[in-house]
């Protein structure tokens, strides 16, 4: 697919938005483009690109995040740069947006200037083994109420039906059908599906559009 200048991640809590948005970028920066990712996830604490930072720092990946990224405080505050960053039309930005329609809420504001440029991918992040979405319909559901809240249409489903450390390439392939009942209800495309490295090897020729994932560590994992 042709890729937007802005690709954003959106879904039900713990649909693996955060994971997803660093392996695009990544993918992106090894394409030759230059990229930015924005993190707009004031909801979860736990899941965060800061996480991140300094291997993406190492990758040349930008890094925008609110000063309040894994710390206790409330603060529903966002960057001043990522105004900069849509307004001003330069480099590819990832945007990693929180979970239902609450974290959607942070959107709104750039949302007039994402539709006057009409150069974006809204992208639902869907798992068929989470808790409230593991039937089509309730999906769909999520996903209507995160559009209703930042007013911007999804354009495709990402399929990242995962069961953790328990995932096979079984677990993935037989989530399919669900992504696509999903991406029909919605009325966009599945535009690709996410498993680990190993797996999406396993689902070669099986699943179009596979992404391959490497796994995020989270701040407790890394090394001191």
């Amino acid at each position: 697919m042709k890729v937007k200048r802005i690709t954003l991640f959106a879904g039900h809590y713990g649909s693996g938005k955060t994971n997803i948005a660093l392996n695009y970028a990544r993918m992106l920066k090894r394409s030759g483009e230059k990229v930015v990712i924005a993190d707009l996830d004031i909801v979860n604490p736990y899941f965060r690109t800061k996480d991140s930072a300094a291997a993406l720092q190492a990758e040349g990946i930008d890094l925008v995040v609110s000063d309040f990224a894994n710390s206790n405080v409330d603060f529903p505050a966002m960057p001043k740069e990522i105004y900069g960053l849509v307004a001003e039309r330069g480099q590819k930005i990832v945007m990693d947006i929180g979970g239902d329609d609450r974290g959607a809420l942070a959107l709104g504001r750039y949302v007039p200037d994402i539709r006057a440029e009409d150069d974006y991918e809204m992208l639902a992040v869907v798992n068929a083994a989470r808790p409230l979405t593991q039937t089509a319909a309730d999906a769909v559901e999520v996903l209507r109420e995160i559009e209703a809240a930042c007013q911007l249409p999804f354009t495709g489903i990402v399929n990242n039906t995962n069961l953790g450390q328990q995932t096979t390439a079984a677990t993935v392939l037989e989530s399919v059908p669900y992504a696509n009942e999903v991406a029909a209800l919605m009325g966009v495309p599945v535009r690709f599906t996410c498993a680990t490295a190993a797996i999406a090897r396993e689902l070669e020729g099986k699943i179009e559009n596979l992404l391959p994932l490497e796994i995020q560590k989270l701040y407790y994992q890394l090394e001191k």
